[in-house]
């Protein structure tokens, strides 16, 4: 077996992410703070109603099994939630609030989810194949000029998402959010991911 060090970047606009994002913005969670919102979804007024305390903790912790299901197993079964196809699975017990809040905004956070997901697969294809694969490769042989050694094993989950601020956020202990409006500058985003590289590898 080669010990040569490997490393496994997956880059996606995961529908399940974009609904769970879809949803956090349609039911007013603030959590967590320095993530921007999504363009093109409704903002919640400025005189609503922030969600409850319940469904704001709720939330974070589908948030956390949506992002990294294998760090973030759920103790308890999880059961579909109606309206939402196979996309939402919640606790059976202890996420009751966040159950009933969601379903009102079902059709709305799917048609949107799907329609982002669309068109990151329509930006991949325009352009050149490998192309993903280049940011990346670059990036670390960067890094591994920089330090001087081999960039070790490391594995990176990448969320592509239309959020309406450029930028990169770190969502789970292996995965990062990033703008596609960023992911599609090559330049700028080869300057945010190789960071991101550096803690990992």
């Amino acid at each position: 077996m080669s010990d040569k060090p490997q490393w496994l970047i997956r880059e996606d606009a995961s529908v399940p992410v974009l609904v769970a994002l879809a949803l956090r913005q349609s039911l007013g969670i603030r959590v967590p703070d320095d993530l921007p919102s999504l363009r093109d979804l409704p903002v919640r007024r400025p005189d609503a109603v922030d969600a409850s305390p319940a469904i704001e903790a709720q939330w974070r912790d589908y948030w956390d099994m949506t992002v990294e299901p294998r760090a973030h197993r759920s103790g308890v079964p999880l059961e579909l939630v109606d309206g939402f196809d196979t996309l939402v699975a919640l606790p059976a017990t202890g996420a009751e609030e966040l159950t009933a809040a969601i379903p009102p905004f079902a059709a709305s956070v799917l048609d949107y989810a799907h329609a982002a997901h669309d068109r990151y697969v329509a930006s991949i294809k325009s352009h050149t194949g490998g192309d993903s694969y280049r940011a990346y490769a670059s990036a670390i042989a960067e890094f591994e000029r920089e330090v001087g050694r081999r960039a070790h094993s490391f594995e990176l989950n990448v969320q592509v998402l239309p959020f309406s601020q450029r930028g990169i956020w770190w969502v789970g202990a292996l995965t990062v959010a990033v703008t596609d409006g960023l992911r599609r500058d090559v330049v700028a985003f080869d300057g945010a991911i190789r960071p991101i590289i550096a803690e990992l590898a």
